[in-house]
């Protein structure tokens, strides 16, 4: 379980987060939604060391990370996957040079066995087989399906994904947000996936956030969502529904 306690984060005058609490629990998809400037990536970014909050704590599992040292916080890193917007491989590595890349940084495994354990994230993200295949040879759906071995690669037991449908077509995203739920219920990780697509919502939001301007606005389930009385959530989700039907 992931907890944040009344995190606050200014950039110079502009307050990004003002005292956002929450818990994440394991084995579930959290989501984390909200317009542009709404301040979820910021505190994304705060819950991993990224940035570092005015004030306030985030715990990992009762662990306080924000009090931490850089030693100490290097030892919870190992234990955080991470999906990045743009998938954020490396071009001039193949797909299993990329997913072996954190096992290479932090463990001292023989190759052989890192070896095996690129082959099994890669069976568990329906790409065996496709090891050597250079970055410029992936669909964008792929891309996202060797980010998320990456960020598995570790065994990880929280896992970040920021916007991992971007850029992808309904029919990948679907994919995507499956395989990214099967992940956090076959491996009870603390899954915070932040979001502002509304199929993603609907589909695998079992624990939602919603922020508005750099507050907890409200908190629920997509079986919620529909029938809340939330004036800014409401607008939120049915713009971006009415959004995607433009786009069609």
């Amino acid at each position: 379980m992931i907890e944040i306690k009344n995190i606050r984060k200014s950039f110079g005058h502009r307050t990004v987060l003002k005292g956002i609490s929450a818990e994440f629990k394991d084995g579930i998809t959290n989501l984390v939604i909200g317009g542009s400037g709404s301040g979820k990536t910021t505190l994304l970014k705060c819950m991993v060391g990224l940035h570092e909050p005015n004030s306030g704590s985030v715990f990992y599992d009762e662990r306080n990370f924000t009090s931490m040292n850089f030693e100490a916080r290097t030892h919870v890193r190992t234990e955080i996957g991470m999906l990045f917007q743009g998938s954020a491989l490396f071009d001039s590595m193949n797909v299993e040079e990329n997913i072996m890349f954190p096992l290479n940084m932090f463990t001292e495994l023989s190759f052989k066995e890192k070896r095996d354990r690129v082959n099994f994230c890669l069976e568990r993200v329906n790409l065996a087989g496709n090891n050597q295949l250079l970055v410029s040879e992936l669909s964008g759906g792929m891309k996202k399906r060797v980010g998320i071995a990456r960020a598995i690669a570790m065994n990880p037991k929280y896992l970040f994904c920021d916007e991992p449908n971007s850029g992808l077509d309904p029919k990948t995203a679907i994919v995507i947000d499956e395989l990214i739920q099967e992940i956090t219920e076959e491996y009870r990780t603390t899954t915070i996936v932040v979001t502002h697509d509304m199929n993603s919502v609907m589909g695998i939001g079992e624990n939602i956030i919603f922020l508005h301007q750099g507050t907890k606005w409200w908190e629920g389930s997509n079986k919620e969502i529909t029938t809340t009385d939330n004036k800014e959530l409401n607008e939120f989700v049915f713009a971006s529904k009415f959004m995607k039907k433009l786009q069609k």
